[in-house]
């Protein structure tokens, strides 16, 4: 097993001006009401397939996962006065995938998935192949070594992509109790530093096809997720749903041919002030005016 925890300071070039608001987002003009490619050939790559992205409360920190040659790896970079680091590769494995990035609440851990099996006695887990979701802690030179979630979240059928609510609550996919194989949304509070039984969400949100890669707002009004269905525009679209009054969820519906192509979108993350909306659109990281958002809350 060999993992990766390191940082190296270099200087990114990009669009800049004179107060460190303006550094934030990797120097990067804002994008308007069209989704636009996000830092391209310096996050974005031609030649690499990048997702699963989370930035930091201030801005100031970005984690993402990039696919190389099948195999995926967690990259990260952060500001330093005025220039960002180089992005490196700070959770990584020579078998092992590791990647759909996200911050904890207090940002103490970083959670992700991973297809690294279980040691249980000394010994590794039978051929347990399923990803799981695991986090590493926050040290002073870095990230701790991966360690797995609590058994009341993982199974052992497959976990997907994490995302919380500020009371701590996750939301994931699984698709276990699955009869054909299909991904659904689950939520676990936590109580008292422990994680609950997770909950499948209501029909609002679930259906007989595939839920995944679920983003909760932190205040639990609406949640982005990556669905495939017979009204999609592609391979796998974004819908999104409000939380009502009473605590239920408005019906799920598409977010239209703005954010969906024939492709792939997946992987959406807003970020913490309420600015940007982030996903992984052909392989790329696109990012978008999270004012968009409220045209749907409207309809």
């Amino acid at each position: 097993m060999r993992t990766l925890f390191f940082f190296v300071i270099l200087p990114i070039l990009g669009y800049a001006q004179n107060n460190e608001e303006s550094f934030l987002y990797l120097n990067q003009k804002p994008p308007g009401l069209q989704p636009e490619i996000f830092a391209p050939n310096i996050i974005s790559k031609p030649s690499e397939y990048e997702f699963g992205s989370v930035f930091s409360k201030d801005g100031k920190e970005f984690f993402y996962g990039v696919d190389v040659n099948g195999k995926s790896e967690i990259r990260y970079t952060r500001l330093e006065k005025d220039s960002w680091t180089t992005p490196k590769a700070i959770i990584s494995d020579s078998k092992y995938s590791f990647n759909d990035p996200f911050l904890s609440p207090g940002e103490y851990q970083l959670y992700y998935i991973s297809d690294r099996p279980i040691k249980v006695n000394k010994k590794t887990k039978g051929s347990k192949k399923d990803y799981d979701i695991w986090y590493s802690e926050k040290r002073p030179y870095g990230w701790s070594k991966p360690k797995n979630a609590e058994s009341v979240i993982n199974s052992d059928d497959n976990e997907y992509y994490i995302s919380f609510t500020d009371n701590g609550t996750m939301y994931f996919s699984s698709n276990k109790n699955s009869e054909n194989n299909n991904f659904d949304i689950y939520a676990s509070k936590k109580v008292n530093g422990e994680f609950q039984k997770p909950e499948k969400l209501s029909v609002a949100i679930n259906t007989t096809s595939y839920e995944a890669d679920v983003f909760v707002a932190p205040d639990e009004s609406y949640i982005i997720f990556c669905a495939k269905r017979d009204d999609g525009l592609g391979r796998g679209d974004l819908y999104i749903s409000f939380k009502n009054e009473d605590g239920s969820w408005t019906t799920s519906k598409n977010m239209g041919a703005t954010i969906n192509s024939k492709g792939h979108e997946l992987c959406p993350f807003v970020t913490r002030d309420g600015k940007y909306f982030f996903y992984t659109s052909n392989k790329d990281i696109y990012w978008v005016d999270a004012s968009i958002i409220n045209q749907y809350r409207k309809k």
